[in-house]
């Protein structure tokens, strides 16, 4: 799965491993351990049922930029786990 991001952009195009592309919302990006990670949010989904996508954003070294799976299971738990504080942190500061 990749695809190429701009600081501007609010939407991407994600060609999935089976060929399919989804358009998404980009709802975060954050820096954690050394990388950047996306959360993208596809687009026509209900609220309620929502599955935000977590992709590592990957810039190489000719200024290409492009958004890559996250392969290993720890690493993917490790940014989600952080991204909730984050949220959680938000929420609290919100309520004050």
């Amino acid at each position: 799965m990749s695809e190429e991001m701009n600081e501007e952009q609010q939407f991407v195009e994600v060609l999935w491993e089976d060929g399919s592309i989804i358009k998404c919302e980009i709802y975060d990006v954050i820096d954690f351990e050394n990388k950047t990670y996306a959360f993208l949010i596809p687009l026509g989904e209900d609220d309620e049922d929502t599955e935000v996508i977590v992709m590592e954003y990957v810039e190489d070294d000719e200024d290409n930029a492009h958004f890559q799976t996250i392969e290993d299971e720890d690493e993917y738990n490790r940014v989600c786990d952080y991204f909730q504080t984050l949220e959680d942190e938000y929420e609290d500061d919100e309520e004050e």
